[in-house]
């Protein structure tokens, strides 16, 4: 059944050319400066490092999105640290663009406040193809109140987090990864590493995990719990299980299993720095194919937890149309083509063939020093993953993977819920503010939990916590309470 819809997937792209060239005729005299004889240049704003080739790419990319849908693409780059200011800065000030990438609580809130068009009638018209290809579960995880304002990445929809061990080291050790099933059964393996590797550090920095459909992000004290009162929204940080991994943290910490300053390092451990033992990431299938790629050494993983669809996990890679551009129904012609058409979305991702990657007569591509060096895109922000070519290596069952991956995730309890934090905003604000003071300490077991986390629920009380807490409870059980 699961190949049979993977079949259904990819065999739908056959069909997709003539829809797309039928809506671009449609459409090619629209608004804006589109003519059947001036293509209308798309404005494209998106996530990540800007590399060196990208002009070189999209010339290659605008002579077939001209002869395709009579429209070229202006793909702007902005810097991973640079991102939440300026974006917020370009929307808040009204620019005119086309597309954007947004994610998580700041795609809910741009969309709440009218920033992204809604585009429930355009996907049924310029994204039919789209949206007949798409995981239903990210169109339903992803509507605010009860509209879509995104096209999602078409990926895993569930998250999983787990831990990556420099496999090299594991075998050296004779470790045996499948007696680790908690935190607190990383210790063994911990103290061997750091009494025998000096130039390795045991843990790269993460925070405590704590499993919690959580409502914000994992710094934010509301959560629905995935077992027992699932409706419920609590503070997790006065919960036990929170306290007994802040407590864990704190003795790893002690022992001298993370650095000093772990909670204000701003270190993010490049995989292609072999000087850490075990760090936590999100799961995809074969992810420690890709992460063993990118580090030049072998890396293995294990569940740090169930994988779950949450809100977090649906809304992790989005492309928005701004509510400023001239010419939506052309936005969405490249966003459909984008995500169905394997030519276009592998030139986007890969750069050009040839120049940036080779590929090989099973079909499987290798990439050449000019990608790394200058046309580095990350993956996940783009579309459509399942029309990606497979590097040489890849299982040829990659795709099957991760449908059964989506498959096997339990749902969250608020999936789909979108809070408004109008009522509560001050409230909010200082509950943030809270949290940046005390969280990082706390989660990397920099202070002893004991001490500091009835502090920092007391600060969170006076913030208001509680009544944050109700709030979200009463638009939880309304919207609950239109749910089939």
């Amino acid at each position: 059944m699961k190949k049979r819809r993977l079949s259904l997937i990819l065999s739908a792209f056959l069909a997709v050319g003539t829809l797309l060239s039928s809506c671009s005729k449609e459409s090619a005299t629209q608004s804006g400066n589109g003519s059947e004889n001036q293509p209308y240049e798309i404005k494209w704003y998106t996530l990540g490092t800007p590399q060196k080739d990208t002009e070189k790419v999209f010339e290659e990319v605008n002579k077939y999105t001209k002869e395709k849908i009579n429209a070229t693409v202006k793909m702007t780059q902005i810097d991973w640290g640079d991102w939440d200011q300026k974006s917020q800065v370009m929307i808040n000030s009204g620019e005119e663009f086309d597309i954007i990438f947004t994610f998580g609580n700041n795609y809910v809130q741009n969309a709440q406040k009218g920033a992204f068009l809604a585009i429930d009638d355009l996907l049924e018209k310029e994204g039919k193809a789209l949206k007949d290809l798409i995981n239903p579960v990210l169109l339903e995880g992803n509507m605010v109140d009860g509209k879509l304002y995104g096209i999602p990445a078409n990926k895993e929809v569930a998250k999983q987090n787990v831990y990556t061990f420099n496999k090299r080291l594991v075998d050296k050790y004779k470790f045996d990864l499948s007696k680790v099933k908690t935190l607190q059964d990383l210790e063994p393996m911990l103290k061997i590493i750091k009494e025998n590797e000096s130039a390795i550090t045991p843990i790269a920095t993460f925070m405590a995990p704590v499993r919690y459909d959580i409502v914000f992000n994992g710094e934010m004290p509301f959560a629905f719990p995935f077992e027992g009162e699932t409706d419920k929204v609590i503070n997790h940080f006065e919960t036990d299980d929170a306290m007994k991994q802040f407590k864990t943290m704190h003795e790893y910490y002690k022992a001298g299993y993370l650095k000093e300053d772990a909670a204000v390092s701003k270190e993010n451990w490049p995989m292609d720095v072999e000087n850490w033992f075990v760090r936590m990431g999100y799961y995809q299938p074969y992810a420690e194919l890709l992460w063993s790629r990118e580090a030049e050494y072998e890396v293995v993983s294990i569940p740090a937890e169930p994988a779950a669809i949450v809100n977090d996990s649906v809304s992790g890679s989005i492309q928005a149309i701004s509510a400023t551009s001239k010419n939506p129904q052309k936005a969405m012609d490249f966003l459909t083509l984008l995500n169905t058409d394997p030519y276009l979305c592998n030139l986007i991702d890969k750069g050009i063939e040839g120049t940036h990657y080779t590929k090989n007569e099973d079909g499987t591509i290798e990439d050449l020093p000019a990608r790394i060096e200058g046309y580095n895109i990350p993956s996940y922000t783009l579309g459509n993953n399942y029309i990606l070519d497979l590097y040489k290596g890849d299982p040829k069952d990659k795709w099957d993977k991760f449908v059964e991956f989506n498959d096997s995730a339990v749902r969250g309890p608020s999936l789909g819920f979108k809070f408004t934090s109008d009522p509560v905003r001050s409230e909010l604000a200082a509950i943030t503010n809270i949290t940046k003071e005390f969280y990082p300490a706390i989660a990397t077991g920099s202070v002893d939990p004991e001490k500091y986390l009835p502090k920092f629920n007391k600060k969170l009380k006076e913030a208001g916590v509680d009544k944050v807490l109700t709030e979200i409870q009463k638009q939880f059980d309304e919207w609950k309470s239109t749910q089939k």
